[in-house]
């Protein structure tokens, strides 16, 4: 494949940046997202990555599937890795996304290099009260109405609900939230309470031997910032609290963002990777 391939498979769509032959990095985005949240770290990543960003059953332009269970996700995420034969990736997630990456590393750890986690919940008593548009358009009784109406500007004031500063919202971002069932949405977030309740994801991490950096924003609406210092005590970690960003660095700070990634992805090949699961 050349640069900017597109692939289904194991029920996801597939896009690949970068040099085929640079080390692999794994993107995940979050509920209701899809794999075009990363657009504005791309050019950066893809310059020293062969980066692999998927859209998550029932995501994006992903099918619907059965099961929404995060080690069920982490484990079709695992499937394509396999299929790939890219070996050890470095396995970065926003949001609930970071829970497939900590599901992915607790089932195979085989393929997991390393862990970013950006704007990761740590466990459910860190999330705060959601913003109202959010309220109004992910939870019942307004919710399903709603959701199958929803304006693109709609959508956009959804995504900015959640950022602490002005961000542009492309096109292609708004498309994937659109192609995302409702239905969709509501499964995967009930899994990944389901996953957060059976443990939290530091206690998670801490039973790895995997390196770790967890980015937030100190002015995240929807988790307590102060929440990313609970990662502090997994062995090998790493948090970085940007000033002035929300829930989505992706978008308010990518190019400070990427190179926090860049910067770990450099050096996390000095520790010894995970060698053996749960």
């Amino acid at each position: 494949m050349t640069e900017s391939d597109v692939e289904l498979s194991h029920g996801m769509h597939v896009v690949h940046d970068g040099p085929r032959e640079g080390p692999p990095m794994l993107l995940i985005h979050g509920s209701g997202a899809s794999g075009s949240t990363w657009n504005p770290m791309i050019p950066a990543l893809a310059a020293h990555h062969h980066v692999i960003r998927v859209d998550l059953p029932g995501c994006g332009q992903s099918p619907p599937v059965v099961s929404y269970d995060v080690p069920v996700q982490a484990g079709r995420v695992a499937a394509l890795l396999d299929d790939l034969g890219v070996g050890q990736v470095a396995t970065v997630g926003h949001s609930s996304g970071g829970y497939v990456a900590t599901a992915l590393a607790e089932g195979r750890p085989d393929l997991v290099r390393s862990i970013a986690l950006v704007s990761t919940g740590p466990s459910l008593d860190a999330l705060l009260p959601q913003p109202a548009i959010l309220r109004l358009l992910l939870g019942p009784p307004f919710g399903p109405l709603l959701w199958s109406i929803r304006s693109d500007a709609m959508i956009r004031s959804g995504i900015r609900a959640t950022t602490a500063r002005p961000v542009d919202v492309p096109d292609d971002l708004v498309a994937g939230v659109r192609d995302t069932t409702y239905r969709a949405f509501r499964a995967v977030s009930r899994r990944n309470i389901a996953y957060v309740n059976e443990r939290s994801v530091p206690e998670r991490l801490a039973a790895l031997n995997v390196p770790v950096l967890v980015v937030f924003g100190d002015a995240d609406p929807r988790w307590e910032p102060s929440s990313a210092h609970r990662y502090e005590a997994v062995p090998n970690s790493q948090v970085e609290v940007l000033p002035g960003v929300g829930h989505v660095p992706l978008l308010e700070a990518p190019e400070a963002t990427s190179s926090l990634l860049l910067a770990f992805t450099a050096t996390d090949a000095d520790i010894p990777p995970a060698t053996s699961g749960l």
